[in-house]
């Protein structure tokens, strides 16, 4: 586009949102309506800063604070930051959107302040677009540990029991991982080059380490930034956080925490350990184990769940672990997979969560087995989550088949064992997706024959504000299904280096 833009813009992008988000509690709006208008003006406006700097990166990082040597906060984009921030900054306004109508109905019915709500929920756009312009890991790490502290009043906004157990599970796990990230920090900062991200690691290359220490550094950073991700067994959590707000669990499952989660294991594989040390070793086979149990446990559990957003949660659980299994066959063909599936699966899942949103705000039916009939009455409703659960399945002509693809051709060109139990895996992941995610559909279609339509006649699609982001997801399902070669030519550059 040609604008030359300051470095200084980062730090605007990123407080632009935290600082409009804050004003909320101050701002005495005389309607709803004003304060909706507001908010949604602070996420656009934030997206757009996001687009420009992404196609017009500053030739120079920005420098925030230098503490001691290696300790700088420091913002910039480079080519996976991009990815991770174009993917944020594409779905928050349509979330904010959406969160419009839906809050209107929770707030009525649970009695809470929409302020607080939208406050915070401006604020940790600002946070998650922190760690993907993070320039190095502690920058990265200082973002992350503030994602925890800005999403929890989102989770506990209900102020109910459950909301409370949640919220202190989630708190639990988050901070314990948290402090196994500090140790993989503390032992960077003393055997690396630099903090910042490069792509092939930041290592020091003078023997002062054991190359088997610096393995079981890698394990304590995968394990602890792996909490987010929900990796197997720290991820009871995910599915409790069920209890927050359909448009908190939306961006919960599909961007904010879980891929920063994702997104910070990337970090650390190919940008700060660099794959040539980890390769081939108990630091690569334990978490690809890992992930593979996950992939199946995280469908298994969805199929027995009969929750309808607890369901969805399960399969976040193993699409996340899809996204970590293409991160850890550590190749170029690995990442690109990884990255593919961590933009199409936001795409998707976010769907997914938005019309099970939909289907409790209209009708009230949280459980599976409440959703016969609805098809007919919720039509658009219920066609994008059909087409979503396809795409989940990896159905060709949608997104999802596009990833799948990636992942399985990146595993079987590596020639790793392993990664053959992970196409194993993947097979396995798609079967359970067709049963937990059809039935959903087919009950809502085709009911017992002796349903009685009378008792769902009173329900019906939302309203625009739902149904916009409906209509845009499902455009974007079908396009990077059919026409997918752009983005993944995009990303086979950022794997190579060259973006």
């Amino acid at each position: 586009m040609g604008l030359n833009l300051s470095s200084y813009w980062y730090c605007i992008l990123i407080l632009f949102p935290i600082i409009g988000g804050t004003a909320l509690f101050f701002i005495p709006f005389k309607n709803r309506a004003r304060m909706c208008v507001y908010t949604e003006v602070i996420t656009v406006i934030t997206s757009i800063i996001s687009f420009l700097l992404l196609f017009n990166r500053p030739a120079e990082n920005l420098d925030i604070i230098t503490f001691v040597g290696k300790f700088t906060i420091s913002l910039g984009f480079d080519g996976m930051g991009t990815i991770f921030a174009g993917l944020v900054s594409f779905l928050w306004p349509l979330a904010s959107l959406y969160a419009f109508e839906y809050m209107k109905h929770e707030a009525n019915e649970k009695s809470c302040k929409e302020t607080t709500f939208f406050a915070f929920y401006t604020m940790t756009f600002g946070v998650t677009l922190g760690i993907a312009s993070a320039s190095n890991l502690l920058t990265m790490y200082v973002f992350y540990e503030m994602l925890t502290l800005v999403t929890v009043p989102l989770i506990i906004f209900s102020l109910s029991r459950e909301a409370t157990l949640a919220t202190r599970t989630y708190l639990y796990y988050s901070l314990g991982g948290a402090a196994f990230g500090f140790i993989t920090l503390v032992f960077l900062f003393n055997y690396a080059d630099s903090l910042d991200f490069v792509l092939g690691g930041v290592l020091k290359n003078d023997g002062s380490y054991s190359e088997t220490l610096m393995r079981i550094v890698y394990l304590f950073g995968f394990f602890g930034f792996g909490v987010k991700a929900a990796v197997c067994p720290l991820c009871s959590w995910l599915p409790k956080a069920g209890v927050a707000p359909t448009p908190v669990t939306a961006l919960l499952h599909a961007v904010a925490v879980v891929k920063s989660g994702a997104f910070a294991i990337l970090r650390i594989t190919y940008f700060s350990f660099g794959t040539d040390i980890l390769k081939g070793s108990f630091a690569q086979y334990i978490p690809m184990l890992v992930v593979i149990i996950t992939i199946v446990y995280g469908c298994s559990q969805a199929v027995r769940e009969r929750h309808f957003k607890r369901r969805l949660a399960y399969s976040t659980v193993s699409n996340l672990s899809y996204i970590l299994f293409g991160c850890l066959i550590m190749t170029p063909l690995g990442m690109i997979g990884a990255l593919t599936h961590m933009l199409f699966h936001g795409v998707m899942k976010i769907c997914s969560f938005f019309c099970a949103g939909a289907v409790i705000t209209r009708t009230g039916k949280t459980y599976v087995y409440e959703l016969d009939g609805l098809g007919r009455k919720m039509p658009f409703t219920f066609a994008a989550f059909t087409i979503s659960s396809l795409a989940l399945m990896g159905v060709p002509g949608l997104c999802g088949f596009i990833s799948k693809w990636n992942l399985a051709t990146a595993a079987v060109e590596s020639q790793n064992g392993f990664a053959y139990f992970g196409v194993g895996a993947l097979l396995i992941s798609a079967l359970l997706t067709a049963i937990y995610m059809l039935q959903v559909v087919v009950r809502a279609y085709f009911p017992n024959k002796d349903f009685d339509y009378s008792t769902v006649e009173k329900f019906s699609d939302p309203g625009w504000k739902m149904l916009v982001p409906f209509g845009i997801f499902i455009v974007c399902m079908f396009v990077f299904g059919l026409y997918s070669e752009p983005i993944v030519s995009l990303l086979t550059n950022v794997a190579m280096g060259t973006f």
